[in-house]
Order: C-alpha cells, then structure tokens, then sequence
C-alpha cells in the first residue's frame, strides 16, 4: 500500500500496526473521538490516521518536532478531547463531546496572523481527491515520492491520498538528509517527489549536471526566480499547486514556467481573481460550502491560469504606490552573489510606508554595490530605503519566512545598536 523510507507496509500490516498503536496508548477509537496526534515514527502516524478516518473519528496531525506543551495548547485550541503524543499514553483532556461527523483538523499557517483551526470533513477531502485525480492527470502512472510533512494536507492529500486513489503505491521519506532523498529517487521509476521549495532548491544544486529529477511538485511559497532556474535546469518536469487550510489545494500547473502561475482551477471550485496584472484583485475560492477569502492578491490569465501577485497583508503602499514584495526581491536576487532576499514593509511618516530588504550575499557584494544595481533594476517608489545583511536568511522548512517576525527582529537589532551607540 505504502512504504517509508525502506520500509513497505501492506493494506493488512497498516492495519495491525495502526491496532496496535491504538491498543499501546489504551486509545477506544468511534466516531465521537476527536483526538490530537504527535508522533515521531511517520508509519504509526499513517497507520493511526488511517485507522482514525475509517472509523469516521475526527484526527488533528500535529507536526513530531512540536515540543509536548505546545503541542498540548494546540490541541486544547482545537477542542480536542485526547492527546496521543509521542512516548505517553494517550491524555484526556476535555468531556467527551457528542458524537459528531468525522473531520480533520489542521492549523492555518499563522503567517500572517494567528492560526486558527480549520476542520474539513472527510467527505469534502473525498470531494478534493476526486477533483485532483481527474485533473491532474500528469502523474497518473509515477510514483508519488512524499519528502514534506504527512501532518499538513500537501503531503497528506495531494502527495499520500492522492497516490493511493490512483492505485500508486506512495513512498514517504522522513529523513532529511537530502543525499538520501537522492538515492531514493534514482530506485523509484519515474517518481514524482512532493516537497518544499526550500528542500527542492537544495537537491536541484545537488543534483549532478549530467543528471536530472524525473518530476517535482512545489507548493507553499512563491519560488524565488533564481531557485526556480537552478529547479527547472535539474528537472524534467516541474508542477506547482496553490491552496488553503480552509479549501485544500485550489489550483494545479501541469507544466510550470513561471513561479507566479499557480496553476489551472480545480473543477470542483469556482474562482475569481482580479481582471489582468495591472489590477489584481483577493482570490476568493467559491465552494459548497461558501466563499473563502484567501487574502492573496493575483489575477485570472489566459486559458485561465490563475496568477499570483502578492499575499494582501504584505503588500506596501508608499505614497499610495503598491510595491509587491516579490519584485523587489527578484530584482536584488538578479545581482551576482546574492543568495537570498526578503522585502517587507517599514512605517514612514511622509509616505506612509517604505521598502526594507534583508538579504544575504558574499562578501564581494557591497550595500553600495547593492543598491546601485536596484536603482537600475526598480522604480523610485519601489527602491529599498534600508537594507541589512544578515548570516542566514529564517526560513522555516516550507521555504516561508514570517515578514512581520523578521522585521521586529530588524527594528529590534536597531534599537540595541542605538543603545550601544548611546552609551558613554
């Protein structure tokens, strides 16, 4: 059915394994259970999950990294009745609650704002599984190589499930020893590997020039255009899909050429985007069950292609002039010896905002070389006003980086300088 890392698991030995996961913690699984999981083993993981969705019951994946008290809070936060966390029976937590339908529950990214519990029914997955399979049909016959998260829905749905409705047999890796994921990779016929920007940038520059990744698949963040280069020049195919907690996946590209074409509408959503790139507007994604605001800027383009432009709350109005952050970063990328960059926004009190931008380079590039090169590169309004260098750029393992978070820790590194600087 499955394997992880070297390990093949059978429809019948995921079955035993996930009874005997359920029967160690003392854990009664019905329809009324609604439970948090953390563990570190991805097959008891997957074998529970399986266990837990057949029964109906209502299960929140937390990612194995999460230390206990925060994986505590989480699940008090989403109302969950019991913890199963690693190594621990399983913990009551609140009164059992009346039996309800079976959902999953997941946690929005909180990159913008604070997370909050999402919970999506078993048969609206069903619905997205469906819709991902029929339109999707690109990877119909590789092997889904699964090297994110099992706990979040891009690597649970549309890498695992995904798989298995296809009648593939899914392989999940949990090491992150990208060496490994390689030689992984070269024993599968023709896989497909489900994985972060961050992860696929890595194993692209890896990757021996005489040689070439079968299929990717990114998700998550908008690929830096020098990442998304090295990605393609090491891959045969390269697919991009967008989504939400609160939908899934949204949007597939069957054949990616630039980073901010999300991809095609899936047929079981309706979507609506601004009207062309000079006025993008939010994509809302209308579903059965609603409209959800994605609080993404972008665009319907020809044949459809839904595009991105900016997330909402990252987008800077200098003297009325909207900057996306994503070109100033690309711009400042273009210069030889950077590595990274990330733009975000700084209060001004004549224009309102202004650009800053962290980056990180080699030593032969100066801030004046820098900025030289962006005033030949942007227009005035969209020009960095400070730029700080910084060792290593915090991406979390996604690729993302939390812009308001970095820019506290910019004003923060200021305030302290000038104290220093103020000391007798």
């Amino acid at each position: 059915m499955i394997a992880v890392d070297d390990r093949i698991l059978t429809a019948d030995a995921l079955a035993a394994l996930g009874e005997s996961v359920a029967r160690d913690a003392g854990l009664a699984i019905g329809p009324g259970t609604r439970i948090a999981v953390c563990l570190a083993d991805p097959a008891a993981w997957l074998a529970l999950f399986f266990r837990l969705r057949d029964a109906k019951a209502t299960v929140m994946p937390i990612h194995p990294a999460t230390p206990y008290p925060a994986a505590r809070r989480l699940a008090l936060a989403a109302g969950c009745t019991e913890l199963l966390f690693e190594g621990a029976a399983v913990e009551r937590l609140n009164p059992a609650r009346p039996a309800a339908a079976g959902r999953l529950l997941q946690m929005s990214s909180g990159t913008t704002g604070a997370p909050k519990c999402i919970a999506r029914s078993w048969a609206d997955i069903a619905r997205e599984l469906a819709a991902y399979v029929a339109a999707f049909t690109e990877t119909a016959e590789m092997t889904p190589v699964v090297a994110c998260p099992t706990t979040h829905s891009y690597g649970l749905i549309c890498g695992l499930l995904a798989g298995l409705e296809r009648g593939r047999r899914p392989v999940v890796v949990g090491a992150a020893n990208p060496k490994y994921l390689l030689k992984r990779l070269r024993e599968i016929e023709r896989p497909v590997l489900y994985a972060s920007p961050l992860l696929l940038h890595t194993l692209a520059r890896l990757t021996p020039a005489d040689e070439r990744l079968n299929a990717v698949m990114t998700s998550g963040t908008l690929l830096p255009a020098p990442w998304f280069e090295t990605i393609r020049a090491r891959s045969r195919r390269v697919f991009q899909q967008y989504g939400c907690s609160e939908t899934g996946c949204i949007a597939v590209n069957p054949e990616l050429e630039r980073p901010e074409d999300m991809g095609l509408p899936l047929p079981h959503h309706r979507v609506t985007a601004g009207d062309g790139p000079d006025a993008p507007s939010e994509i809302l994604v209308h579903t059965a069950g609603g409209t959800v605001a994605t609080r993404d800027l972008g665009h319907l383009g020809a044949g459809g292609m839904l595009v991105f432009r900016a997330r909402l709350d990252d987008t800077i109005n200098v003297a009325g002039l909207n900057v996306y952050p994503r070109e100033v970063e690309d711009a400042a990328m273009r210069l030889a010896g950077v590595t990274d960059a990330v733009a975000f926004r700084r209060p001004d009190p004549l224009a309102g905002e202004r650009v800053a931008l962290v980056f990180t380079a080699g030593p032969e590039v100066t801030e004046a070389a820098l900025r030289a090169h962006l005033a030949g590169e942007l227009a005035p309004h969209q020009r960095p006003t400070e730029l700080s260098r910084i060792a290593a750029m915090p991406r979390e393992a996604n690729g993302k980086v939390r812009r308001r978070s970095l820019a506290a820790a910019v004003a923060d590194a200021e305030l302290r300088d000038a104290a220093a600087g103020a000391r007798p």
